[in-house]
């Protein structure tokens, strides 16, 4: 991504509805696998660091992050105080099945990631019966103008992911659709002529509601309801 993307998400991330939402739904995925509970933990593609330190907080894992751009290592050093790898997650510098658990959020879609190798490696890092959970961008018919300033160049239907991770080696595979609630302003908007980056603060009335039509959202997932359409795709697998 550009710098100012990694800017602007720094300086909103905490705020922001929807990145609040993907960070509770990314944990709620893991509930049902118990290596989640403690352990490594990867946050592959950390970004600016705002999942990496939500993993942070909690005492009972040793959390790690990397990222390909540097500028974004450099924001999450910062934020979260670990040492932050630099590197691809098509060649992840890190033995094999050293993690327990592995986070990826919106890294598989992005230019310049080849998919299945990326799988391939995240595999590799876990242990058996390690957990990787992901986070994807639905349905290539709302491909826009903030996709391409966040570098996205791919998007997926639920069976698509499933299939993507079962055919990677990942069994016990998971998915399930979200933003649901509000998926037909998303499509209002993403559909609309110009646009660009989304990532910004809504006013705040708004942030607070969008934020609580999420929250319901994660709580539907954490009983393991599939949610039948919306603007991103949560799944979560096991290495088998």
């Amino acid at each position: 991504m550009e710098r100012i993307e990694y800017e602007r998400l720094a300086a909103v991330e905490d705020r922001m509805w929807w990145t609040r939402a993907l960070r509770r739904n990314l944990l709620a995925a893991g509930i049902r696998f118990p290596c989640v509970a403690g352990g490594r933990a990867l946050d592959a593609g950390c970004g600016t660091g705002g999942l990496l330190a939500t993993l942070t907080a909690r005492p009972e894992l040793a959390s790690f992050g990397i990222d390909r751009d540097r500028f974004a290592c450099e924001l999450a050093r910062r934020r979260t105080r670990r040492a932050i790898a630099q590197g691809s997650i098509d060649a992840l510098p890190f033995g094999d099945a050293v993690f327990d658990v592995i986070f990826s959020a919106d890294v598989l879609c992005h230019r310049g990631v080849a998919v299945d190798r990326a799988l391939r490696e995240l595999r590799r890092c876990l242990k058996p019966g390690g957990a990787l959970i992901v986070n994807l961008p639905a349905y290539q018919w709302l491909y826009s103008a903030h996709d391409r300033a966040v570098d996205n160049v791919r998007r997926y239907r639920r069976r698509e992911v499933e299939k993507l991770l079962a055919g990677a080696g990942f069994g016990d595979v998971h998915a399930t659709y979200w933003n649901t609630l509000l998926f037909p302003l998303m499509v209002a908007r993403r559909l609309l002529p110009g646009g660009g980056s989304e990532v910004r603060l809504l006013p705040a009335p708004l942030e607070r509601l969008f934020d609580s039509f999420a929250a319901l959202e994660s709580a539907l997932i954490r009983t393991g309801l599939r949610l039948p359409f919306g603007g991103s795709i949560l799944a979560a697998g096991t290495r088998l």
